[in-house]
């Protein structure tokens, strides 16, 4: 979450107020309208409920359209039926397991879904846990790695300091878990035109300090999947050269729920004996909306004993691996709902249909001449691109902000570390975005670049506060 820090009351207070139309109050128009409530502290006293949902419900317009948000990967659109479940349970504690014995019997199906979809070798024993995302799964994960060096290590710990091998591609709660946990970030910059991590570079970063290699199955930012089976079998070579026994987890927070659908052939899962851990967001390409992800342990030897907490709470004795305690169930309900409801089949047609849809768009959008692409959205239903080598008069950012004011948000960002010269728009295909809104958008977009090609050079001065990068 952002960190937000207070306004200067000196400047927003008494002028800045939220502004009362009469007629949000009771039947009465005038009656109780005396004062309009401050925004930066609490109100004196209270409002009619029609009179708040109203002040905030007008305020909400004015963020974008999460159905036109191309940026995200987060689910932002489900059937009306999930809804009706999430609605529910949303006053349900996930945490309280003895009190809501049947949404806790969901999760553990969920688990066990999981573990035959990613082939464990004992579904059965494979253990694993719903998170509010994958930011948190890979928190858990990364700390079960650690603790399982640290036990490995005890004669040199905490003397020796411990290290993460992954690319330079990675979500930024990897970084964070390197900061929170004192583990030192081995990351592999991007190399021409390899935009992640490669199984050569990831063995030549391990030591016997090395608690693990991060492979990602869907890189945020082009789409492509790294060769999880490839680095495994350069972490293999290296252990028969120097003993070294470095496991790899999987972070597949989209491509985990894309790629059993739609890769068959693709082994990057725990049939790799050296992937110990795989972590997926329920509310990416697992087609919830947003507050559930999933980590998962191929065995019970992988996820060390005393990282679960066995508590006793309200009368009953409950293992839990978690960094949040209290959060709703209803993510989870949703979840099962989507497994239930689609199948293996149907989550394949679902994913195929974005598939199509971003190697549709990628395609017409390469035609234009104008853009060049990176990736054509045949991993996950997501691709990147940039400007033609020949177009001088517009960038990305130019692009990106002439977009929105139709009401597309598609982020452009500039590259990381070694390749910070190259600057990319990037589109994510979701469930929801259909053929139909992408034929709207490749004639938004046609529409724009005659103006954009008479410009005389690009016009988005600040790059960074042209566009955020989303994950």
């Amino acid at each position: 979450m952002a960190l937000h820090k207070g306004p200067d009351e000196k400047e927003t207070e008494p002028f800045r107020r939220l502004a009362f139309n009469p007629f949000y109050g009771e039947a009465n128009p005038v009656g109780g309208m005396t004062e309009a409530p401050p925004i930066h502290r609490l109100p004196d006293g209270p409002l009619p409920p029609m009179s708040a949902y109203q002040l905030v419900h007008d305020e909400l317009m004015l963020d974008g359209n999460s159905r036109l948000n191309l940026a995200t990967f987060v689910t932002t659109w489900m059937e009306p039926q999930a809804g009706v479940l999430m609605g529910e349970c949303r006053d349900k504690n996930m945490i309280d397991k003895d009190e809501y014995p049947r949404t806790a019997e969901l999760e553990r199906r969920c688990v066990s879904m999981l573990a035959h979809l990613w082939n464990a070798p004992d579904p059965a024993t494979a253990v694993g846990c719903s998170t509010t995302g994958s930011s948190e799964a890979c928190m858990l994960a990364g700390m079960a790695l650690k603790r399982r060096w640290t036990k490995r290590n005890a004669d040199r710990y905490p003397g020796a300091r411990p290290n993460l091998v992954m690319g330079v591609n990675v979500q930024v709660c990897w970084e964070k878990f390197c900061n929170f946990w004192e583990v030192e970030p081995r990351l592999v910059p991007m190399d021409g035109e390899r935009f992640h991590l490669d199984a050569a570079s990831a063995a030549a970063l391990c030591d016997e300090n090395t608690i693990g290699v991060v492979a990602v199955l869907g890189s945020t930012f082009d789409g492509s999947y790294e060769p999880v089976a490839e680095i495994c079998a350069a972490l293999d070579e290296l252990q028969e050269r120097t003993g070294l026994d470095v496991p790899v987890h999987v972070d597949g927070a989209s491509g985990a729920m894309v790629a059993p659908f739609l890769d068959d052939q693709l082994v990057w899962d725990f049939r790799l004996p050296r992937v110990s851990s795989i972590n997926t967001s329920g509310h990416k390409y697992g087609l919830v909306y947003p507050g559930v992800g999933w980590a998962l342990w191929r065995s019970p030897a992988e996820l060390p004993e005393e990282l679960v907490f066995r508590v006793n709470y309200l009368g009953g004795d409950m293992p839990t691996f978690a960094l949040n305690f209290s959060r709703p169930g209803a993510q989870v309900v949703a979840q099962y709902y989507s497994f239930l409801r689609l199948g293996r089949e149907g989550y394949r047609t679902v994913q195929q249909t974005s598939r199509d849809v971003a190697r549709g768009l990628a395609e017409r959008i390469e035609a234009m001449g104008d853009f060049r692409l990176l990736t054509h959205g045949d991993q996950l239903p997501v691709f990147a691109f940039t400007t033609a080598d020949d177009v001088t008069a517009f960038d990305v950012f130019d692009v990106s902000r002439r977009l929105r004011e139709h009401g597309w948000l598609v982020p452009a960002y500039t590259f990381p570390k070694n390749r910070e010269d190259l600057s990319v728009l990037r589109i994510v295909c979701r469930n929801g975005f259909s053929a139909d809104l992408a034929h709207l958008l490749v004639e938004d977009l046609q529409l724009l670049l005659p103006e954009l090609r008479r410009q005389p050079r690009p016009f988005t001065h600040d790059k960074e506060a042209a566009t955020s990068f989303h994950h």
